[in-house]
């Protein structure tokens, strides 16, 4: 290999090493991303839970007081 053909395929590695680490900061943020819409999701469910169980006490509540 030439000098030349050394140089640009150190070039191309310093920019193959430069993206590698770009992808690995993307990477946590996404995962964070991920973590906090799970955790958002969850609390979601949880609320939507309550209010479903509320709602079918209320009906039972509402059928008693016709009977």
């Amino acid at each position: 290999m030439a000098i030349n053909d050394l140089e640009a395929l150190e070039d191309k590695v310093d920019e193959l090493i430069a993206l590698c680490e770009v992808l690995v900061e993307e990477n946590q943020v996404l995962k964070s991303n991920q973590q906090s819409w799970t955790n958002e999701r969850a609390k979601l469910v949880e609320k939507n839970e309550s209010a479903k169980a509320r709602v079918e006490s209320m009906i039972a509540r509402l059928k008693a007081l016709d009977k």
